[in-house]
C-alpha cells in the first residue's frame, strides 16, 4: 500500500474559526506567527489512523498556542545573613591583599 494514498492533511484557519474568541485567536496567531495551522500525518498505513493522529497533533498545537503566558519572575532580596557573610568575606580578602604591599622600614 502506498503511504501517499493514506496521507492526511488538516488545515485550520484561525481567522474563521468560530470556536475561539477574539483574545484566544489573537494569542494563537501571535504565538504561531501565522493565522493558519496545517498538520500532515502519513506515518500510519490506515487513513483513519492518520486522521486521528493529525487531529491529536492539531489539538496539541492549539493547546500550546492558547496556554496562558508564564508568570513573571519576582526577584527576592538576599537575606541579612547572606549580606553579612558577603561583606565579611570582602573585608577578609581586602585585609589579605593589603598585607601584600611593600614593607616599609620605619
Amino acid at each position: 500500500m502506498n503511504t501517499t494514498d493514506s496521507r492526511v492533511e488538516i488545515t485550520l484557519d484561525l481567522t474563521t474559526c468560530s470556536v475561539l474568541d477574539d483574545d484566544q485567536r489573537e494569542r494563537a496567531v501571535d504565538r504561531l506567527g501565522t493565522d493558519r495551522i496545517t498538520i500532515t500525518a502519513s506515518e500510519h498505513r490506515s487513513q483513519h489512523r492518520n486522521r486521528v493522529a493529525a487531529r491529536q497533533r492539531l489539538a496539541e498545537r492549539l493547546r500550546e498556542a492558547l496556554a496562558p503566558p508564564p508568570l513573571p519572575r519576582v526577584p527576592t532580596k538576599p537575606t541579612r545573613g547572606s549580606q553579612r557573610r558577603r561583606l565579611e568575606s570582602k573585608k577578609r580578602r581586602s585585609r589579605t591583599k593589603a598585607m601584600r604591599g611593600r614593607v616599609r622600614g620605619d
